[in-house]
């Protein structure tokens, strides 16, 4: 038998008793142990399978394999250890022997962190969603913050997803941006949901394989290696492109230098995939100063496929018929005026009113005449994005149902811009805030009729009405309904972070839909910039309705996480209540 820590050593039963019944079921120190006389040899293990917590005295031994009868996880009796990953490997107790008296030893786990990272690598690796739940949830109670599983996901992802960036790292970084202004248990349904699309969005694909830099690469200006990349990009060549970026990110190019190089290339093309290419260049900066930009090699070379293989819209009819919208957006570049901002700009109303309702060329040349009166770019980046924000906060639901991601493509596009800007300023990124524009401009039939926009109810509690919010959204389609709740809320004088962490736990608690999550994270990060202004609430507005419009679900993702954070909690789940 094995020599047990005295200092834990606790008995468990009679040698006599255990032998005669052959195994029995114990209560020691807070553990249900399950003890089983096998041969000459005696195991005490968790009586909880690991894998969903049913009881494996329930179980078959054979051949020294113990398998639980429910899911049919295995495991060896000698070590602990799992034949199925999906399950996790048993718990066992050292025993010892003294007379007729059976002690083992409940000593804690050694390292149980390290064990948790490792699991959270399995699930990710086999795309595992319980065992990724379960890991988020032990990680996230040792670091709130949630930065140790949000970088392991993110490492996860950007060497293993053959294709590059796409919607795991996305909806990974979102909801990393979310947890702050979550409580308790919803920052671990949040990692576990970020954690787990990445999972989901890598199963079944190559690897990567990150190319070199080249040689000397510290040799070769930051500014020619920028062209460099530029030029690949336009000619779809991701290969080339990523080795001059990771010759730029070894060469020591600094994190403003190399947005800038993202972002021209970016914006060399019109509205790359829907809006998404943009997006997603601004969301793997966002994932750098949350990780470190210690991660930028592997990071910002997982943008090239994206950048080189994005469907460019002056390829697209919608932006060339019936107005040539790439030809007016060309024409708009060559006059782009160098930004002299000034500290009291007033004319945003007037660029909102005309980016809804203008047409393409007065849009552009409205967006000019305000650069040239001294309008700062973020804060025209942030006006055209407040545009398209309305154009959800007022999107009818007469409207074709996939019409919602056509407005939500313009609002994530907006933001990626406006979030640039404010990162690093330039005159390449600056065309993004002119594509917007004109991107919120065909958008403009998504609001024909547009819904009025809710009117604070008066003499509400904004306690009794964010209580409302969870059965509003058990029901289908409550989209104006939600509308008129966040603005009573807000209208009321409620707490806008209070409502801000109901909409997170009320996103987390359906199946995950990228677009959603998308939404809701913007219109958090815009209310955020407009704080304190009349425009504040808009964004907000905007994220439950669309919230709304796509619950419920079937929460299956969130049964998942509930069973997980049960076995994480000891909670009986099947045990026989007199054990």
């Amino acid at each position: 038998m094995t020599v047990v820590d005295s200092s834990q050593r606790v008995r468990a039963a009679s040698l006599e008793e255990l032998r005669e019944a052959g195994r029995l079921v114990v209560a020691v120190n807070g553990h249900t142990v399950f003890l089983l006389a096998d041969g000459d040899d005696v195991h005490a293990v968790d009586n909880r399978c690991p894998h969903m917590g049913f009881p494996l005295h329930r179980g078959s031994v054979s051949d020294g394999i113990l398998t639980c009868h429910w899911h049919h996880a295995r495991f060896d009796l000698c070590t602990g250890g799992t034949f199925d990953q999906w399950a996790d490997d048993l718990r066992r107790f050292p025993v010892e022997i003294d007379g007729d008296d059976v002690y083992v030893d409940v000593s804690p786990r050694e390292d149980p962190l390290a064990h948790q990272r490792q699991r959270l690598y399995d699930g990710l690796r086999l795309d595992i969603p319980l065992v990724v739940a379960k890991a988020a949830i032990a990680l996230a109670e040792a670091d709130p913050s949630g930065e140790d599983v949000f970088a392991s996901s993110l490492e996860f992802g950007t060497l293993r997803r053959g294709g590059g960036w796409f919607r795991g790292l996305t909806t990974l970084t979102c909801l990393m941006n979310l947890v702050p202004k979550l409580e308790g248990q919803e920052r671990a349904a949040a990692l576990y949901h970020g954690a787990a699309d990445v999972a989901s969005d890598s199963a079944g694909m190559p690897p990567r394989f990150p190319l070199d830099p080249l040689p000397g690469a510290e040799s070769v200006s930051t500014e020619r290696l920028g062209r460099w990349f530029r030029k690949f990009i336009d000619v779809r060549d991701a290969e080339g492109a990523e080795r001059a970026l990771v010759s730029a990110v070894r060469s020591g190019a600094s994190p403003a230098d190399l947005a800038d190089m993202l972002f021209a290339a970016a914006t060399d093309h019109r509205y790359l995939e829907g809006g998404h290419t943009l997006d997603f260049t601004n969301k793997a900066l966002e994932a750098l100063d949350l990780a470190g930009w210690d991660r930028a090699e592997s990071v910002l070379t997982s943008l090239a496929p994206q950048l080189a293989f994005s469907e460019r819209m002056e390829e697209s009819n919608t932006w060339r018929n019936p107005v040539d919208l790439v030809a007016l957006l060309e024409d708009a570049f060559e006059r782009l005026p160098a930004p002299r901002p000034r500290e009291a700009w007033d004319g945003r109303t007037a660029i909102v009113e005309i980016t809804l309702g203008g047409e393409p060329a007065e849009i552009l040349e409205a967006l000019l005449g305000a650069l040239g009166d001294g309008a700062p770019p973020a804060e025209l980046a942030s006006a055209v994005t407040y545009a398209a924000a309305t154009r959800i906060a007022r999107f009818p639901t007469s409207n074709e149902f996939g019409d919602w991601d056509t407005a939500l493509h313009t609002f994530t596009f907006a933001n990626a811009v406006e979030q640039g800007l404010r990162r690093s300023p330039s005159p390449e990124l600056l065309r993004g805030v002119l594509d917007a524009a004109m991107s919120v401009h065909l958008d403009r039939f998504l609001n024909v009729p547009a819904t009025r926009l809710p009117t604070p109810q008066e003499g509400v509690d904004p306690v009794t009405l964010l209580e409302a919010l969870p059965a509003l959204l058990d029901r289908q389609q409550q989209v104006d309904e939600a509308g008129q709740l966040v603005a009573s809320y807000l209208g009321a004088g409620g707490e806008p972070g209070v409502l801000v962490s109901a909409l997170g736990a009320a996103l987390v608690r359906e199946n995950r839909n990228f677009h959603t999550i998308q939404c809701v994270e913007v219109g958090v990060r815009q209310y955020e910039l407009l704080s304190g202004t009349d425009d504040a609430a808009i964004p907000l507005l905007a994220a439950a309705r669309y919230l709304a419009a796509h619950a419920t679900t079937t929460r299956s993702q969130r049964q998942t996480f509930d069973i997980a954070r049960r076995l994480h909690r000891g909670e009986r789940l099947y045990e026989e209540a007199d054990v």
